[in-house]
């Protein structure tokens, strides 16, 4: 019985750990960097923005080595999410090294690449249309990152 209260909890403290990492996530208003978005962040996280022209915007907020979001707002193809997603879920079943689908939404999916045994990467893509944009929303292009990370990043972009 002792061990099962240990147990008991040791998996509460992990749990509480990686809940509380979702907690420090706060709200960040993106509308200074020129698109509508308000994802949840980190405190302080560092934000860049480069404006190619009219046709392009790309955003990108890091904090750390478990947090890389980059952000691609331009003007819509088509308003239909369902179409946009499946070009980005073609793009990213096109490289090389992918692996599978973790998980699928209608507006999103993780994913994994795998080099070897011991090289496995996680990513994200997520699509938004707001009226004529698209915002296509994926990890940053520097990684490797963890599953969690990446499923706490993709949690963080998605407005609920």
């Amino acid at each position: 019985m002792k061990n099962f209260s240990l147990l008991v909890g040791i998996l509460l403290f992990f749990a509480a750990c990686s809940s509380e990492e979702k907690i420090n996530f706060k709200p960040l208003d993106l509308l200074k960097q020129g698109i509508p978005v308000t994802i949840m962040a980190p405190d302080s996280a560092d934000v860049k923005k480069s404006d190619f022209g009219p046709v392009m915007k790309d955003i990108t907020i890091r904090k750390g080595k478990d947090y890389f979001v980059q952000i691609y707002a331009s003007q819509a193809s088509t308003t239909d999410i369902a179409k946009l997603k499946a070009q980005e879920l073609a793009e990213v079943k096109n490289k090389k090294y992918f692996s599978k689908i973790i998980k699928e939404d209608p507006t999103g999916f993780i994913y994994e690449t795998k080099v070897d045994s011991n090289y496995i990467d996680y990513g994200f893509r997520y699509v938004q249309v707001q009226g004529s944009n698209e915002y296509i929303f994926q990890t940053g292009l520097i990684g490797p990152f963890t599953l969690e990370a990446v499923e706490n990043m993709y949690e963080a972009v998605q407005q609920k």
